[in-house]
């Protein structure tokens, strides 16, 4: 059963998973899917349509603008904004004021497991990898790799992580995950699990 926050604003048309978790505040819009388990924090909002998979943390006053996709186990700290609009205006070249039918939105895709820091500002549209991290306050306007650790304005590489989270070591020939001692194999642009990791 999901939990609702007397506060909190959820369209009849959502669908929530179980155990999925609502706070004070927060919107969750029309058409809107949320696997099972997922917290949406404090005065969050959540599009219409969006998609977010099961285990997702979107945390205090975090934007998931449409059409966002989110996979599973996705964190997106607090005050996170994913855009929906290449060429923002709020009027039409003629003054007169724009309405829905006057743009097409474009969406931010974060794959399973990644992590977007606080305040982070990505640019849609575009795809986070797999595991990757942005760091707070970063701005993202370009696809990111799988286990990328990327940061600034603009974001960039700074390095690769694992899927604990922690800054991966180059060791031996592998990068290697100081916290669970798993090894990933990859060159400059990509990096991937080695299979034989339990």
């Amino acid at each position: 059963m999901s939990s609702i926050a007397a506060s909190a604003d959820v369209a009849e048309t959502a669908t929530l998973g179980e155990g999925t978790k609502i706070w004070h505040l927060a919107q969750v819009r029309e058409g809107a899917k949320l696997g099972a388990n997922c917290v949406v924090g404090r005065g969050a909002y959540v599009g219409p349509d969006v998609q977010i998979g099961e285990n997702t943390k979107i945390q205090n006053y975090a934007l998931v603008y449409e059409p966002a996709v989110l996979g599973k186990g996705v964190f997106i700290g607090p005050a996170v904004v994913l855009t929906n609009d290449t060429y923002p205006r709020a009027v039409s070249p003629d003054g007169s004021l724009k309405s829905a039918a006057d743009w097409s939105p474009v969406g931010v895709t974060i794959e399973e497991g990644a992590s977007v820091g606080a305040r982070a500002v990505c640019i849609a549209p575009l795809t986070i990898g797999r595991w990757a991290t942005i760091a707070a306050g970063s701005v993202v306007t370009k696809d990111v790799a799988p286990f990328a650790l990327m940061a600034g304005v603009p974001a960039r590489r700074l390095g690769w992580v694992g899927k604990a989270g922690f800054p991966l070591k180059k060791v031996d020939g592998f990068w290697v995950c100081p916290e669970t001692g798993a090894k990933y194999v990859g060159d400059s642009d990509s990096l991937k699990e080695v299979e034989d990791n339990a």
